[in-house]
């Protein structure tokens, strides 16, 4: 499963569902997108480090950038930005997941739930 940058922001704040959704999830994945976010939201060098530590811990692998995810996050701001305000990072998000045949968990439903062909689970927290 390929996990959106919100759940990663619900754990710091101490969410244990969060957490055990994170757990119990034996292969675990990111964006290099939601990477990217993360490490940009650190207030300094020591958050980033922790971000880093968090995620070598838990084995999360960070998916990469392709011709591929390029054109589709393309398609999908074409398609969805005017309708339904998906911003750049959050189509690049849903297109890595979509080209990996994987499925994206966020809390954010209103950003995703209009992209047809994106696998979502929707976290409540």
């Amino acid at each position: 499963m390929i996990f959106d940058t919100d759940v990663f922001i619900w754990i710091e704040r101490g969410n244990s569902k969060a957490a055990r959704l994170v757990e119990k999830e034996e292969e675990r994945f990111i964006s290099v997108q939601t990477y990217l976010e993360l490490l940009q939201c650190a207030r300094d060098k020591k958050q980033h480090d922790c971000t880093k530590q968090f995620l070598k811990d838990f084995g999360f692998r960070t998916l990469p950038l392709s011709d591929n995810v390029g054109h589709r996050a393309t398609v999908y701001i074409e398609e969805y930005s005017l309708s339904h305000g998906l911003r750049a990072g959050d189509a690049l998000i849903a297109a890595t997941a979509t080209e990996n045949n994987m499925t994206l968990c966020s809390s954010n439903a209103k950003h995703f739930k209009p992209i047809k062909d994106l696998k979502l689970r929707v976290f409540r927290p």
